[in-house]
């Protein structure tokens, strides 16, 4: 039997591009279409089959664990990594990674950003994959078109590999040649594959960066991803938060 694949949602931020909003409530308990953003994950774990959750929690986290507690609402068994401050997306992890106990891989999510209808069972079904894989990868990310408030994207995906900008002038031509196509970049979605390994060097309690292990593992061909054409947002603002809520999904 495979061993069970825990997803950690991420919900420790301070959400300052949403104040005053977030003066009083946590960013991902923010509501879009009458349910909270965490609500709409949960949901979508439920669906897919995933049963152990982590929340991480900083700023207003205590309300966080009053508003959803062990998760049985929703099927799920709900555990909390609570932050005496924000740790930046990596520290957080990293502080996770006990009480997620992942044997390998496990799935991450912006508990921000709104994606109905994302289909998680194909993701975990691509774990399986990528733990048959004669290499296997420290992370596979889920990356989207570039929305008007971010035009310029965050790595370039091509032929399911993905690098940074750091990294285009050592090997996007060599990579275009190989491969046949151009790459492409998108915005990273703030969903993604890890395998606990990408953060062996990590010392819990401390902040780090995600992006700077990324680019390390980029570097060495072990991170891949692919292209989500489906519905995503970024909730970054009280004005695209009006939006979704007077809109569709």
């Amino acid at each position: 039997m495979d061993p069970p694949i825990p997803c950690l949602l991420l919900a420790a931020g301070r959400g300052e591009r949403m104040r005053p909003l977030t003066d009083v409530l946590p960013k991902p308990l923010l509501e879009v279409q009458g349910k909270s953003l965490l609500t709409w994950h949960l949901e979508t774990l439920q669906n897919s089959g995933i049963e152990r959750v982590v929340i991480n929690l900083a700023w207003l986290g205590e309300k966080i664990s009053a508003a959803l507690g062990t998760g049985a609402d929703f099927g799920l068994h709900i555990d909390y990594s609570p932050e005496e401050e924000a740790l930046e997306t990596a520290g957080g992890i990293c502080q996770a990674l006990p009480i997620l106990a992942p044997a390998d891989y496990f799935i991450v999510m912006n508990g921000d950003v709104f994606c109905p209808g994302f289909p998680l069972a194909q993701l975990l079904a691509f774990i399986k994959t990528m733990r048959l894989a004669h290499e296997q990868k420290l992370a596979h990310l889920i990356l989207v078109p570039n929305p008007s408030q971010h035009p310029t994207g965050d790595f370039y995906l091509q032929g399911g590999k993905v690098w940074a900008e750091e990294l285009k002038t050592l090997a996007g031509e060599a990579k275009e040649s190989q491969l046949g196509q151009p790459a492409e970049r998108l915005t990273f979605s703030g969903l993604g594959i890890y395998h606990r390994d990408l953060f062996k060097g990590l010392i819990r309690g401390e902040k780090a960066k995600l992006a700077p292990l990324l680019v390390a593992a980029m570097a060495q061909n072990q991170v891949t991803g692919e292209k989500y054409l489906g519905s995503w947002h970024d909730v970054g603002s009280p004005a695209r938060l009006n939006e979704l809520n007077q809109g569709s999904k």
